[in-house]
């Protein structure tokens, strides 16, 4: 899990990425949502998107990498959640985009504002690679979790639909890892 407390993650500290926030642009729309909460709810859509950026490579990285007797079986199973992961990717971007804010999307954008952990660079055991992801999947989800309850606050059920989309399949891929290592 990432390090509460300490103020940083990722080695950027909590006011380095609440002043990355601050500065959300937006553009003018004719969506039924207030300005001052589609700017809060773009700075939360692109903290989303940077986290399943990461997500993302940080799956494809594994998928690249993975040794060990249950090689196939892992390769296939990291390729094919890391194809979900970029389809959240572009419909949490397009979210962004559609309340008239800029999505955050480049690799660069999502290290700087990723909430997950860096990915262990010299892992490369299939059951080891699976525990690294299944860590980082249950601070996703999390995330996201939060991100539906705030949407909510925030007064759209769209945005907290769109989550709860996410959530749920997030969660399956999760158990889909999570078994590897259970029982």
């Amino acid at each position: 899990m990432a390090a509460k407390g300490n103020g940083k993650a990722n080695g950027k500290s909590k006011g380095a990425r609440a002043a990355t926030a601050a500065r959300v642009r937006m553009f003018s729309t004719s969506i039924d949502v207030p300005q001052e909460a589609r700017e809060q709810l773009v700075a939360l859509l692109n903290k989303r998107l940077a986290d399943t950026s990461d997500l993302y490579s940080q799956l494809k990285q594994a998928h690249w990498n993975v040794k060990g007797p249950e090689f196939y079986q892992l390769h296939l199973l990291f390729d094919e959640l890391a194809a979900c992961a970029l389809e959240w990717s572009d419909l949490i971007a397009e979210r962004a985009a559609i309340l008239g804010g800029y999505a955050t999307g480049t690799v660069r954008m999502a290290a700087a504002d990723s909430s997950l952990p860096e990915f262990p660079a010299d892992t490369v055991d299939g059951i080891e690679l699976v525990r690294a992801l299944v860590e980082r999947y249950a601070i996703y989800c999390e995330a996201v979790r939060e991100g539906i309850d705030q949407s909510e606050d925030l007064g759209d059920p769209s945005t907290a639909d769109l989550l709860t989309e996410v959530s749920r399949d997030a969660d399956k891929n999760r158990w889909f890892l999570e078994a590897h290592v259970q029982g």
